[in-house]
């Protein structure tokens, strides 16, 4: 047990490492956060009636984008890995798939966290005024890393099972389109009736809510539990499906 405790902290320094060199990247998942959010509030804002202020409506849904394209890149990171005969040294020396992945999934976890808190940065400077208390925003925040951590997983399990790098980079436009589908940038009820099932009933919507109505001090019901199952079950079914695709590659 210690030693893939041991071994998990050494997978997570290497990919942090690697993140930290890869500039091109780096830059784009810290700036695509402060691009998307001045084009969304001084573009599309004016025109978009959401009972509040746009920044205030708009925050939560670039979050999550921003979640999204930055676990997104771990699907290229563990491709890279899986077709770069790294980890036939890393077999060699008796170190696990599971700190591997952990090692790329922490990674993940690490981007996010600097986006979001970018993305809240520059959304105070334009006119965010949450009114969540303590309380509330662990809730938030807590909903957020759950979010953060399954569809990291889930990117690490796509990773796994493209055969390329490029095939790879496909679930970024996949993971990017979903919150577009939401209430991440206009309510659900402004929608068509054919996609607005879809809308409600996805796992993007829940957390968005969940975390709109947290930092707003507004009701939520019992949205927070819906957005953590929704996370709970990704999670875990990423999870069994990364060992699984691993073992198979591996074998």
């Amino acid at each position: 047990m210690s030693d893939t405790f041991a071994d998990s902290r050494t997978m997570i320094g290497r990919s942090l490492r690697l993140t930290s060199r890869n500039a091109e990247a780096l830059t784009m998942s810290l700036m695509l956060p402060i691009m998307l959010m001045l084009v969304f509030v001084y573009l599309f804002g004016g025109a978009i009636n959401t009972g509040t202020t746009y920044v205030t409506y708009v925050t939560p849904g670039i979050i999550l984008l921003c979640a999204g394209f930055g676990a997104s890149m771990t699907a290229v990171s563990v491709s890279k890995d899986m077709t770069g005969g790294i980890i036939d040294r890393f077999r060699s020396r008796d170190i696990s798939g599971a700190a591997i992945l952990a090692g790329h999934v922490a990674a993940s976890v690490a981007r996010n966290l600097a986006s979001t808190v970018l993305v809240f940065g520059v959304a105070f400077l334009i006119g965010f005024r949450p009114a969540a208390g303590l309380v509330d925003w662990l809730a938030a925040l807590g909903i957020l890393l759950a979010f953060i951590l399954a569809i990291s997983w889930l990117s690490a399990a796509a990773g796994l099972l493209a055969k390329t790098p490029e095939g790879a980079n496909g679930f970024t436009f996949v993971v990017m389109f979903v919150p577009y589908a939401s209430s991440a940038f206009v309510p659900v009820d402004t929608m068509p009736s054919w996609i607005r099932g879809f809308a409600e009933n996805q796992p993007i919507t829940p957390v968005i809510e969940s975390i709109r109505g947290l930092l707003l001090d507004t009701p939520v019901g019992s949205t927070p539990w819906v957005a953590l199952a929704w996370c709970g079950g990704i999670l875990v079914v990423s999870i069994v499906a990364s060992a699984a695709l691993f073992k198979r590659r591996t074998s």
